[in-house]
């Protein structure tokens, strides 16, 4: 238990850095607005889709592909998703609401919960999220950008305009491009797959250091209450659901574990560089993201000894 423990501070803890990072180099003046705009805009339109581009490209299909796992954690998602939209509508400040549910919704499988597998389950755990993940990318990013987009302060509701709004998100670009070439195992020159790991490695601690540079105080204190709403549906409520729920359809050791970790891995960067990009409140996203992440080293390592003590992984 203590070394699932210090996994999750050493996963958890070079977010921490990055965020902090950000903060001083603000107070220094090292960066400002401007350079959070750009820097934002970049990591939106281009190295975050090379990223996403990239771990769906690598998957590894046949070692991991699991259908009953893949297709309960798909459809977990997507009923989560729906649920916190929901509760959204009754209990949550329309201007807010689309942020609230994609940081309720998406969590930080690529880097957290990955990590966290692989410690947990060696190469299984890798396998098995490795999958997991690149599954749930477009899932992530295409439900975001249309709950997004209904809430956008200047956004357009109609439908039509929502699909192509959706169709042309760059993160969604990035994920259907890449699955023709992972399913076909297309493979491409190894300099243009160096070079685009190099540009991709960009995305986090750029995406980091811009929401440390944006986080406000004033902002945090006057949407605390939903920040943290979000960040206890996103931590506690969803992972307690469907980790129940899968252990009742059957699921147990590591398929159990995996998918408890993915459910309760914290909100991802991407969730700000999204909510900024529609013009949302990008100052709530980063309150969510920084709480949820705080609460990670606490939920998960509480939720992995309830899961041992019952015997169900």
């Amino acid at each position: 238990m203590l070394a699932l423990v210090v996994q999750t501070l050493s996963v958890t803890t070079p977010v921490f850095a990055m965020l902090l990072l950000g903060m001083v180099l603000k107070r220094l003046g090292a960066i400002d607005v401007a350079f959070i705009n750009t820097a934002s805009s970049l990591v939106f339109n281009a190295t975050m889709p090379a990223l996403l581009f990239l771990s769906i490209y690598n998957a590894d299909l046949e070692t991991a592909l699991q259908p009953a796992l893949l297709g309960y954690f798909l459809l977990a998602n997507v009923a989560g998703f729906f649920l916190i939209w929901g509760w959204a509508r009754w209990r949550v400040p329309r201007i807010d609401r689309g942020v609230y549910v994609q940081g309720a919704f998406r969590g930080n499988n690529g880097i957290v919960g990955l990590a966290l597998a692989t410690s947990l389950y060696g190469d299984l755990g890798l396998s098995l999220g490795g999958l997991l993940a690149g599954a749930v990318i477009l899932i992530y990013n295409v439900f975001s950008a249309i709950v997004l987009a209904v809430y956008s302060p200047n956004g357009n509701t109609n439908p039509r305009a929502i699909a192509v709004g959706v169709a042309k998100n760059p993160l969604v670009i990035g994920v259907l491009s890449a699955i023709p070439f992972a399913y076909w195992q297309v493979g491409l020159p190894q300099w243009l797959l160096t070079s685009t790991e190099y540009f991709a490695r960009m995305s986090l601690p750029l995406a980091l250091i811009c929401i440390g540079g944006s986080l406000s105080l004033s902002a945090l204190r006057d949407g605390r209450r939903t920040a943290i709403g979000s960040s206890l549906m996103k931590m506690v409520w969803f992972p307690a659901l469907f980790t129940a729920l899968a252990w009742l359809l059957g699921f147990r050791g590591a398929e159990l574990g995996v998918l408890f970790l993915y459910f309760a891995s914290p909100t991802a960067a991407a969730s700000y560089v999204m909510a900024r990009a529609a013009n949302a409140n990008h100052q709530l996203a980063s309150a969510i993201i920084v709480m949820t992440t705080l609460m990670a080293a606490i939920t998960i390592n509480l939720g992995i000894l309830t899961l041992q003590s019952l015997g169900w992984i």
